[in-house]
């Protein structure tokens, strides 16, 4: 089981967003994509799921050229793909039960009782037992954010994607989710990319670190080789000083 991504291009009119991006998540690791804003790290995700379709480029899973997948297999994929929301995502109108069980009622042949009973072993994995009668605006962020991670994984996918899962939490409610993130990774086997900002998340939760920069890989590797680079580049992001950017942006000119 894999992630290949090609040569990736993506514009939405004349702002181009992914130049030439390229990444191999192997199986079994948590990677996490790193980037400024915009650089396009949720466009990847929803590159990999087939809700946006690449200008140029492949997005391969298991084996499987996502863009060349017809309704029903696109289907099947995402099936096998878990989708953790930056906001959680979740339907007000519904119940936590309602929410974490809305993948499970798309499959055929599965019994109300099979779906009551998976919903309440995912919301134990997300220590959130007891929780299925209670609606979204009962919860805090936090408690949100782990419904939106139970109900990735109940459908037993062998990939999770997560897209900012720690944005707006306060640092011990970010220390939880991380600790999730990895529990999902050691006891379920899922394969994990996760998108974020946030390198103390980064570093706690990822077997390697990709950075996005104008459309490309900057860097790949692990947490200790990213804290070792000398790429100005790279370093001004995780150190947020932009000053570096402008030494980069300097020596460029002059050797040119």
């Amino acid at each position: 089981m894999s992630i290949v991504i090609k040569d990736l291009h993506k514009s939405f009119g004349e702002k181009q967003i992914l130049q030439g991006f390229a990444l191999d998540v192997q199986d079994g690791e948590t990677l996490a994509i790193l980037g400024h804003s915009g650089s396009g790290k949720s466009v990847t995700l929803k590159h990999i799921v087939g809700l946006l379709e690449p200008d140029q480029g492949e997005v391969w899973v298991d084996g499987q050229a996502v863009t060349e997948l017809k309704t029903e297999e696109l289907y099947e994929l995402r099936r096998r793909v878990g989708y953790v929301f930056q906001m959680a995502a979740l339907f007000d109108s519904m119940s936590v039960a309602e929410n974490v069980g809305l993948g499970l009622r798309r499959i055929s042949g599965m019994t109300e009782d099979a779906i009551q009973s998976r919903v309440a072993e995912c919301l134990d994995l997300v220590d959130l037992s007891g929780f299925q009668d209670r609606r979204p605006s009962e919860l805090s962020g936090g408690q949100r954010k782990r419904v939106g991670l139970a109900r990735a994984i109940a459908t037993k996918p062998g990939y999770v994607l997560y897209d900012e899962p720690t944005t707006g939490l306060d640092p011990v409610t970010k220390a939880v989710i991380d600790g999730l993130i990895t529990k999902m990774q050691k006891e379920l086997g899922v394969t994990g990319v996760v998108v974020t900002h946030d390198m103390q998340s980064a570093y706690r939760v990822s077997d390697r670190i990709a950075m996005l920069y104008e459309g490309k890989t900057r860097f790949l590797g692990t947490p200790k080789e990213i804290q070792a680079t000398r790429d100005p580049v790279v370093r001004a992001f995780i150190e947020g000083r932009p000053e570096l950017l402008q030494e980069e942006a300097t020596g460029a000119k002059e050797e040119s």
